[in-house]
């Protein structure tokens, strides 16, 4: 039963003071409109209209639907409108996760441009290196850095994370560098104790990949704390390129077993519907695969020649 369909019959009916005009502004026969409005009054059980061979009028109680019934049908169409224009402007409130280093060095520079490009978005940042539900927590937008295992989210990929293996000039004027890297076992490396399987450095050369177990005097949590040790000097560590490679381009790190493959990980942009995306998730996608492709803010290591 399409009540609001009965109603707007109804209301074109009075409005255009007569069936057969009504018929014409809803593209229907006008008897399939008089068909709806006496399906409405015997749903109601009331007579609404008075009507002869050549004109209508209507009943008190006609006179009082009518009067609802015109505020409703603009209240729906109001409704209606702001909602399809959602549909076609970036507006609202853009609700993003994203990993605590990557956010706060990458994610979070970049958005004075994308917010003053798009005035009408407000965004609620989350940084957490857990990884969250983003249907269950109401997350429109994620960035993650690992292989992806589920394929109900639709990912858009962003790059890749190399891992660089570096250390402060301090730490190298008294220690030196490894040269293979077995030669990590005699040096002080800074420990990363979120997940074991991250203290196993894999390293691949001619086709043979080798895990070497490293161990040191300092651990922490957070990215953020072993790359701000690493600039201390206190060890040896494998750090994000996305957080090394400035560094190592203004000299306050310097790389070691460059020649050794280390582990990568890609980057991907990921939410949980393709179908009538919203456009504040859209844009965001396509500013952030801008300005991380092809070449990421924080540029190559080693760098690329210049032609």
């Amino acid at each position: 039963m399409d009540q609001s369909s009965e109603m707007a019959a109804f209301v074109a009916v009075v409005q255009e003071a007569g069936f057969s005009a009504a018929a014409r502004t809803l593209h229907l026969t006008p008897s399939a409109v008089s068909k709806q409005i006496s399906r409405l009054e015997d749903r109601l059980g009331v007579r609404l209209l008075n009507r002869t061979t050549r004109r209508f009028s209507m009943t008190d109680e006609g006179e009082a639907y009518y009067q609802r019934a015109v505020s409703i049908l603009a209240e729906i169409a109001e409704t209606e409108a702001m909602i399809s224009n959602r549909g076609g402007a970036p507006r609202g409130i853009l609700r993003v996760s994203c990993s605590t280093t990557f956010g706060r060095q990458q994610v979070v520079p970049l958005l004075p441009e994308f917010l003053g490009r798009y005035p009408d978005i407000s965004m609620q940042l989350s940084l957490s290196d857990t990884m969250v539900d983003l249907v269950q927590e109401g997350v429109d937008f994620a960035i993650r850095i690992a292989e992806l295992s589920d394929s109900t989210l639709v990912a858009r990929r962003l790059g890749i994370d190399r891992r660089i293996v570096c250390a402060a000039p301090s730490y190298v004027a008294k220690h030196g560098l490894p040269k293979v890297p077995e030669d990590l076992r005699d040096h002080n490396c800074l420990i990363l104790n979120t997940a074991q399987a991250i203290n196993d450095w894999e390293f691949s050369s001619n086709g043979e990949s080798r895990r070497i177990h490293i161990e040191g005097t300092f651990e922490a949590n957070s990215g953020i704390a072993v790359h701000a040790a690493t600039l201390a000097g206190l060890g040896i560590a494998q750090l994000a390129s996305y957080v090394a490679v400035p560094d190592l381009k203004a000299g306050r790190l310097i790389s070691c077993l460059d020649e050794f493959v280390v582990s990568q990980r890609p980057i991907y942009a990921i939410y949980p519907h393709r179908r009538h995306l919203s456009p504040k998730v859209r844009e965001f996608v396509n500013f952030l695969i801008d300005k991380f492709t092809p070449t990421p803010p924080w540029g190559h290591w080693p760098p690329e020649p210049e032609d």
